[in-house]
């Protein structure tokens, strides 16, 4: 394993509006919570406390894939601007539809009347989850394309190199979760579309392996 070289310095004002975006998403979870009037308002309320861990650990993960991009790299010209300000509407857009599936999926509700909103729910989800990677892995292969100006080592290079791999996994587990909520009958399509999640795992792994045996070629052909 490579060691990380952080930039270090000043936050920049980009990640200062990044922060301060998603402070505001995991305000945003809190939305309907009031203060309960009695103790079965209180366990009704409690009932909802797995769906927000479960969209609190992924506006986190999100948060510490953006915090691990700027504090790698220094970008802050004009097409990182353009990707950071996409990443920051597409989190505070999927907000509500990200807290809706995992209440669903978690809270015990009965919350679609039919199998085609599941469909359309997971797809939803998806595509917001694709779109966040694709946004990543553009920064990241920004970074990649600026290496000269930004003065990065082989390591820092091969870093970036990684990351985009690693935002190519997320993005085609994502598309093909759209395909399979698209393509699987009804009954079976949210089930699926959700259960190809699990393979991130073992691709993650594979992809790691495999750069690791690649290592010194893909240094090599960076340092040409």
């Amino acid at each position: 394993m490579h060691n990380v070289k952080w930039r270090g310095g000043q936050v920049t004002r980009i990640e200062a509006l990044t922060d301060a975006v998603f402070g505001f998403a995991i305000t945003f979870l809190f939305v309907s919570f009031d203060v309960p009037a009695d103790f079965d308002a209180l366990l009704t309320q409690l009932r909802g406390f797995i769906p927000f861990a479960a969209c609190f650990a992924l506006l986190l993960l999100v948060w510490y894939y953006h915090y691990k991009l700027f504090g790698k790299f220094d970008l802050d010209d004009g097409f990182t601007m353009l990707m950071n300000s996409v990443l920051l509407f597409v989190v505070l857009f999927y907000i509500f539809p990200l807290k809706f599936v995992f209440t669903s999926w978690l809270g015990g509700g009965n919350t679609f009347s039919n199998f085609e909103q599941i469909r359309t729910m997971m797809s939803i989800y998806s595509a917001g989850y694709v779109a966040v990677f694709l946004v990543f892995g553009l920064m990241y292969y920004h970074a990649y394309r600026q290496r000269v100006a930004l003065q990065l080592d082989q390591e820092d290079t091969f870093y970036a190199v990684q990351h985009i791999g690693e935002c190519a996994v997320m993005v085609f587990v994502g598309l093909a979760s759209i395909v399979l909520a698209q393509t699987v009958p009804l009954r079976w399509s949210a089930f699926a579309a959700g259960f190809i999640y699990m393979l991130i795992g073992p691709l993650q792994w594979y992809r790691s392996i495999w750069m690791s045996k690649r290592r010194s070629a893909l240094m090599l052909g960076i340092e040409g």
